[in-house]
């Protein structure tokens, strides 16, 4: 079955979000060098935030369930992963300079892929305005223990999470395929462009 290629609401689009941050998405499709992106960001010493589908999977794990049983419910997974999406976010001072391996948005995309309608969770999307969007091109798909078997599905996450973000107000900046160390220069360099000022210990 083709993922569920659901339009959002119109009518939620324009609600105002509660709280401006100083927060920096980093997303994209999977396998697309996010998570190695924000490793580099922290190792020059800008704080972080780390993907809320790996530390949901690892806690579910070491609570005593195997991969095979969390993946047996997919939509108890994905709503599971937005919850823990917004746990990582809320713990979050806004006026913090962060640099977040994906956000509770990226969620949108995914509940089409499981055949999930996002329209659910979409009043849920205006707790926190992001203060700048990235979305990284594609690498070649590389898989873990983690992760799904996506690369059919990377076109359409790629284009979705662009149409969602873009929906929901934000002026989305592609990164292109890079060295990791070019790519981190060309978010700070966007960045500059764009007057934001970001802060490292």
């Amino acid at each position: 079955m083709p993922p569920l290629a659901c339009e959002l609401n119109p009518d939620l689009l324009t609600t105002p979000c509660s709280t401006n941050t100083n927060w920096h998405v980093i997303t994209g499709a999977p396998s697309c060098g996010k998570t190695t992106l924000i490793d580099l960001f922290a190792k020059k010493g800008f704080k972080t935030a780390p993907e809320g589908a790996r530390i949901y999977i690892e806690r579910e794990v070491a609570a005593g369930r195997t991969i095979d049983e969390i993946r047996d419910d997919l939509p108890a997974l994905q709503r599971g992963i937005k919850d823990m999406q917004k746990e990582i976010e809320r713990s979050l001072p806004p006026e913090d300079c962060v640099f977040l391996d994906r956000t509770v948005l990226d969620s949108l995309a995914w509940y089409r892929i499981f055949d999930m309608d996002p329209n659910e969770f979409l009043a849920e999307c205006f707790q926190y305005r992001y203060a700048s969007v990235f979305i990284l091109d594609q690498l070649p798909l590389s898989l873990d223990g983690f992760r799904f078997d996506e690369q059919g599905f990377a076109v359409f996450l790629d284009e979705w999470h662009e149409k969602d973000y873009t929906a929901l107000g934000y002026q989305v900046e592609r990164v292109p395929v890079l060295p990791p160390a070019e790519r981190l220069s060309f978010v700070i360099e966007k960045l500059s462009e764009q007057g934001l000022t970001i802060e490292h210990s």
